[in-house]
């Protein structure tokens, strides 16, 4: 007969293996190519069987799969050479928090399916937005009726804040309005705010991506911002959402949140502040400034798994008026009511999570950003933003002083965009073209050389390549020695371009 499922010794034994599998997949992360190469789709299904085993196997036989067949097709994005994207953040203390969750396993979708859970989850994101110096009025114990929720991701915060301001607005206008509705956004803001456009019924018609310049440094004036809206206003159009970022996805750019703010409240509309990466660069004091005018916005979220040693997902999002979001999002069946729980008591108000986000059923996620930060502390939080902070400005300034590099935009937070000066690549053709394509080539061979993981962005028709510094194990060794391989690659590319 098999064990039960939750037998105390099998738990202790497969956890012990599984950790010490981690461990040591941690301690050689470093030596695996950090992009999965000269692979081609299929390869995986060629080597598992084409059904799921009858019988069940022993652990060592799982892990020892793993090894073999999972590993080298994966990207590894806890690599300390990992610069791509925006780092996922792992930590001891994310992981260990993610196994109470997992392990502890509750839903805590109303207050009485798991009291304890709904009641950490309000102290940790009031902690949070505490630590971040975001306004009282986004808090639980601020007194003025604001809250926060953990979510996966921002684009479930997108989502539900959408839908908040699109009810909001129709409960006043009447629900044929929607197609009046009209949502404001940079052309640098994360295209998730689009698709959450989509899916509350905005028409895509109706979605304003408004166009950003170098010499704002591609942050959303707020000028263009009342330009376009009264221009809607004036032909019948209601404005409703404005999303201003800190911290765009392609250049790290930062909007002006208070000159944004100031536009969203004349004209009535709903302010999201989306600071998904570099919100939790807020925890250092001198880099709080960026969210400057926060409490004319309506709702903020970040996502400690980002750049805030908690692992995959967490999303903090604070509302200044959580009527509007369970307004739009709350179910109440008979099902689901907390029997026996009264909330004229004169006590604080029982949460009922599930009327803050899309789903019903949540994930325990408070207990990981609990024990995150248990262990490390502001203090150690700090410490980690900084030491990616100034290898970011290592970095810039190596590039700054090789004449055959440009920084494109100036350095915000840990992200440096850069390229091949096209002085250096032009060959025959247009000059720009040329450029592009020796940094295409730069980029593909810096990739192809499983040496180093980065990615790119286009502006102004200028191919990008980007340096994301933020990986949990990333030190100033690593970017140097990504450096090093870049000045390699470059040689190599721009020899190629010489000789044709």
């Amino acid at each position: 007969m098999q064990q039960p499922p939750l037998d105390p010794e099998a738990l202790a034994s497969e956890s012990t293996a599984v950790m010490n599998f981690l461990a040591e997949y941690y301690r050689d992360v470093d030596k695996y190519p950090v992009r999965a190469a000269n692979l081609e789709p299929g390869r995986l299904r060629a080597l598992l069987p084409e059904a799921a085993p009858e019988l069940g196997e022993p652990m060592e036989a799982v892990l020892e799969d793993v090894r073999r067949d999972i590993l080298p097709g994966l990207t590894h994005w806890q690599s300390p050479r990992f610069f791509a994207y925006f780092p996922t953040n792992a930590s001891a203390a994310g992981l260990a928090g993610e196994m109470l969750s997992a392990g502890l396993n509750v839903v805590p979708f109303l207050w009485a399916a798991s009291p304890a859970a709904a009641e950490l989850e309000a102290v940790v994101v009031d902690w949070m937005a505490q630590l971040f110096g975001l306004p009282r009025r986004f808090t639980f114990s601020g007194g003025g009726g604001g809250g926060g929720v953990l979510q996966g991701s921002t684009c479930e915060a997108a989502v539900c804040t959408l839908a908040a301001a699109r009810d909001r607005q129709l409960a006043r206008l009447g629900h044929e309005a929607i197609a009046r509705l009209v949502v404001y956004s940079s052309d640098q803001t994360h295209a998730t705010f689009q698709k959450g456009a989509r899916l509350v019924g905005i028409p895509p018609s109706n979605f304003r991506v408004i166009p950003t310049s170098a010499a704002s440094g591609y942050g959303l004036a707020a000028a263009a911002v009342r330009e376009a809206v009264e221009r809607d206003a004036a032909a019948g159009l209601v404005p409703l959402y404005l999303c201003a970022t800190v911290g765009t996805t392609g250049l790290c750019a930062v909007d002006p949140v208070r000159e944004l703010g100031e536009v969203a409240r004349a004209h009535g509309m709903w302010m999201h502040v989306d600071a998904a990466f570099a919100g939790s660069a807020a925890v250092c004091p001198e880099f709080q400034g960026y969210l400057d005018g926060a409490e004319l916005a309506d709702s903020v979220s970040m996502n400690p798994h980002k750049w805030f040693l908690t692992n995959m997902d967490c999303c903090c999002l604070w509302v200044a008026e959580p009527r509007a979001l369970i307004s739009a999002l709350s179910t109440d069946p008979e099902y689901l009511k907390n029997v026996g729980i009264d909330d004229n008591t004169g006590k604080p108000a029982a949460i009922d999570y599930k009327d803050w986000q899309i789903s019903m059923t949540r994930r325990f996620r408070a207990i990981k950003l609990w024990v995150v930060l248990r262990r490390y502390g502001a203090a150690g939080m700090r410490a980690h933003i900084r030491r990616h902070v100034a290898a970011a400005q290592w970095f810039e300034q190596a590039v700054e002083a090789d004449e055959r590099f440009q920084v494109v935009v100036p350095r915000r937070f840990s992200l440096v965009c850069f390229r091949l000066a096209p002085r250096r690549c032009v060959h025959v053709g247009d000059d720009a073209d040329a450029a592009n394509r020796a940094n295409r080539d730069l980029l593909a061979a810096v990739n192809a050389s499983g040496q180093a993981f980065m990615t790119h962005f286009v502006v102004d028709g200028k191919f990008l390549l980007r340096l994301a510094v933020g990986g949990a194990s990333t030190e100033l060794q690593h970017v140097k020695e990504v450096w090093e391989l870049l000045q390699s690659m470059a040689d190599q590319v721009l020899q190629r371009y010489h000789q044709t």
